[in-house]
């Protein structure tokens, strides 16, 4: 299963493709006894994705069978022993795509000729992600950090390692002839090829970058190009280049829960500026209408706010699942609207903003 989304991932899911697109979704559990129930509902959940290709006249039988072959492929790589809050099945004519998902979703079984998205969109802006640089004279490691964990990025140009052409370093220092290694230009050539490619990498994926290193390697990557200046912090720390997930998700857990604290006081205090600037909106029927109007300029929601409702033409109001017209998901669709339009999200604590319904916004108008 996967679970490292990022903006260039979410795009090139979402782009059209060969009907049927099949989207399974389903909410997961990570501990017992609710996840004896996860095995019986993806049975169910499955064999109503397969149900519904094979009923539909829309599509060839040549697609039929490769779709359900699809299916099978994409249920055999499910690991919910190790499940999270949700998954994501999605099979069309030749691909298929599992996705493990730290935000729940409702269970559904959609065809179309895109996948289901929104939940993935919503589930990746809900787990916060950031990067760590873990910076060393011969070695710098780059790491992908959400909520829970870190994982080593082994892309992009990383992990960056030199080897040193001198034999005998320690006894070339001992005579006098071997400069301080940072201070040496291959050191300075190496880092620098460093700040730029994470500079490639923050273009494409923009979000908070934490720099770790002894601080001669602070200072030298911070001499050498931008990168070191644009981080979130800067973190003295050396040996978190040879370091495990475990080490380097201790070492960085302050400063991004710090970042979290920042990024609420941050969002609240813009909530209470657009109250006078009457450039507000609370509670999720008016939010979702002006989502909907590509007017949110910043929505910050709880972070386990969920509810179902379904719309009444002029209103949304409270429902439960089985009703017809029901949307289970309607947060994670005002989420994702928001980042369709180019708004930011923003996810506080539970509580946070109990006096306006559990979900505002800044209007941009």
């Amino acid at each position: 299963m996967q679970r490292a989304l990022s903006p260039a991932v979410l795009a090139e899911l979402r782009r059209p493709r060969p009907y049927p697109a099949v989207s399974i979704l389903m909410p997961t559990h990570r501990r017992e006894p609710d996840n004896a129930q996860d095995p019986v509902r993806l049975r169910n959940l499955l064999a109503e994705a397969k149900e519904k290709v094979q009923a539909d006249p829309d599509v060839s039988r040549a697609d039929r069978i490769d779709v359900l072959e699809q299916l099978d492929r994409a249920v055999a790589e499910v690991d919910l022993v190790h499940a999270e809050d949700g998954l994501a099945i999605l099979a069309s004519p030749g691909e298929h795509q599992v996705w493990s998902l730290g935000r729940t979703a409702p269970a559904r079984v959609v065809l179309s000729d895109t996948y289901l998205t929104r939940n993935l969109v919503a589930a990746q802006a809900a787990e916060r992600p950031y990067w760590v640089l873990a910076v060393a004279a011969d070695r710098v490691v780059l790491w992908d950090g959400d909520h829970e964990r870190v994982t080593e990025v082994h892309d992009h140009g990383f992990p960056l390692v030199r080897v040193f052409d001198n034999p005998d370093p320690e006894r070339q220092e001992r005579i006098g002839d071997t400069p301080s290694t940072f201070r040496d230009e291959e050191t300075k050539t190496f880092l620098r090829q460093a700040d730029t490619e994470v500079g490639k990498l923050l273009a494409a994926d923009r979000r908070p970058l934490y720099v770790t290193g002894e601080a001669a390697a602070l200072a030298l990557l911070d001499a050498v190009g931008p990168i070191a200046k644009e981080a979130t912090e800067q973190l003295p720390h050396g040996g978190l280049a040879q370091a495990d997930a475990e080490t380097v998700r201790k070492a960085v857990e302050p400063a991004v829960r710090a970042q979290a604290e920042r990024e609420t006081t941050d969002a609240l205090a813009q909530l209470d500026a657009a109250r006078g600037r009457q450039t507000f909106a609370a509670g999720l029927d008016e939010v979702w209408r002006a989502a909907g109007e590509g007017r949110l300029g910043r929505l910050v929601v709880e972070e386990n706010f969920r509810t179902t409702v379904r719309d009444d033409g002029e209103h949304l109001v409270p429902a439960s699942a089985e009703e017809s017209g029901a949307r289970e998901d309607i947060v994670d669709e005002v989420v994702e609207r928001t980042l369709d339009t180019g708004g930011r999200v923003s996810f506080v604590p539970d509580g946070t903003l109990s006096d306006a319904g559990r979900i505002a916004a800044v209007l941009r108008y």
